[in-house]
């Protein structure tokens, strides 16, 4: 199957598909990369050396709630634990993700949770206009959170 991204996983689930099968969560993690709200966190990068928050704060998992950005970062660049403390939270996120769609479904608020996603994803409002085509395809109307005459070009 391959879809693994977080957007891919909305976007199909808008669309209809509801099983999804990748590596990406782990994958990524071995490259000290974290899954957030906002997108990816590039835990390697110099900037995390010294950032004391977690790696996301909106997060209850055992590595957000214990070990910072530059404790991770340490991990990352020299020891294989770091990968394994960055899969452990990709994992949790995209259960929670998960969850939190499967959620929406049975409440009737998927709408809601696409707009959310999105906004939180895009904050500028540049969601791509392939996302934008398959919304509207799906039948969810994002203009009320997102400015869909500013769907960026792919």
């Amino acid at each position: 199957m391959g879809v693994g991204y977080p957007l891919d996983i909305v976007v199909c689930s808008a669309l209809g598909a509801d099983m999804y099968d990748c590596v990406y969560p782990t994958r990524t993690a071995r490259f000290g990369t974290a899954l957030i709200p906002e997108g990816v966190l590039k835990l390697k990068h110099h900037a995390m050396a010294e950032d004391t928050r977690s790696i996301d704060p909106s997060c209850s998992c055992m590595v957000c709630k214990t070990y910072t950005r530059a404790y991770i970062h340490c991990l990352v660049t020299k020891d294989a634990m770091g990968s394994q403390l960055v899969s452990y939270h990709n994992l949790y996120y995209m259960i929670k993700l998960s969850r939190d769609l499967h959620t929406s479904i049975i409440e009737g608020s998927f709408p809601e949770f696409v707009c959310n996603f999105l906004q939180k994803m895009f904050p500028e409002g540049n969601v791509p206009e392939w996302v934008c085509n398959a919304m509207d395809v799906a039948g969810i109307d994002i203009s009320s959170c997102c400015d869909t005459s500013a769907c960026s070009q792919d």
